[in-house]
């Protein structure tokens, strides 16, 4: 007996084929061979949303902050307002200044090479073209120190003056208005007002291995006779600057009494004689306060 003919479709078989996912699920299934962890997965994610974040950041704050990022990459101080150092226990006052007694003004210019020992003060009209012995021309100012430098020759940055070559109208060799082989209007081997090398901001500050001066001769005041009469007593505090002679070379009074008393004693203490102030074992001119008082016993 025959059996029946099954008709099938042309192209069917008769095992139903199961068709693929077209596209794979979120953490990956349903394409390769190996399982995808979803912590992993995560995990990748976030770092890429977190470095592109980072790119973006970095991509915007550089163009705006290009000045501060040079500063931190040279270690220049660009603003020295000017060259000041405010009052600090680690940070020094000083300054200095030059000139060759010429009638014009000190020509603009760069400064020369920092160094805590001076050899040879610069110059912008050099006398002498063939020493002898050639040595850098340098001013003290601590080596550390970054500062712009304004043009290719020597001069006085501060200087208005672009021409013609001069080294100042000050004395003592170096280039400014005042004296002793610095720049600038100071007195010293070193930089703007202020004594005795270092950046200008007037005499030394003890501190910042700066040794504070002693007093070796320091005679009483004499009371004013108003004052006597009106048994009158207190303490006058006077700013003074003492030099690397050990003398009382500026004063001015910080706090006052009156009744004659103030200008008693600054009299006294002109006459005053101090161990001076050392800075790298060398006499240096230091600012200090100093009590005057006044009793009647």
């Amino acid at each position: 007996m025959s059996s029946p003919v099954v008709n099938k479709p042309q192209g069917q078989t008769g095992v139903q084929e199961q068709k693929p996912d077209i596209l794979p699920t979120l953490f990956g299934e349903g394409y390769g061979i190996y399982g995808v962890r979803r912590e992993s997965f995560v995990a990748s994610f976030l770092f890429n949303i977190l470095f592109v974040a980072a790119i973006v950041a970095i991509g915007l704050y550089v163009p705006a902050h290009t000045d501060e990022i040079k500063k931190v990459v040279t270690g220049e101080a660009i603003d020295i307002s000017p060259y000041v150092m405010p009052d600090s226990a680690k940070q020094a006052g000083g300054g200095g200044g030059g000139g060759d007694r010429d009638k014009l003004e000190a020509t603009k210019g760069k400064l020369p090479k920092f160094a805590k020992d001076q050899f040879t003060p610069p110059l912008v009209v050099v006398r002498n073209e063939n020493p002898k012995l050639p040595v850098e021309p340098t001013v003290v100012v601590p080596p550390e120190i970054r500062m712009p430098q304004i043009g290719t020759n020597l001069g006085d940055p501060l200087s208005g003056v672009t021409g013609p070559a001069s080294n100042g109208t000050g004395s003592g060799g170096g280039i400014g208005s005042g004296n002793g082989g610095g720049v600038g209007s100071g007195r010293g081997p070193g930089v703007g007002p202020g004594w005795g090398g270092g950046i200008g901001g007037g005499a030394y500050r003890v501190g910042g291995g700066v040794s504070a001066p002693k007093a070796v001769f320091a005679p009483d005041p004499e009371y004013s006779e108003e004052a006597r009469k009106s048994k009158y007593q207190g303490t006058v505090v006077l700013w003074v600057v003492v030099g690397p002679d050990g003398r009382c070379h500026e004063m001015r009074v910080q706090r006052s009494l009156g009744m004659g008393l103030d200008e008693k004693a600054m009299e006294a203490v002109r006459q005053w004689k101090f161990e001076p102030a050392r800075k790298d074992g060398q006499p240096v001119a230091v600012q200090i306060n100093v009590e005057v008082n006044f009793r009647l016993y």
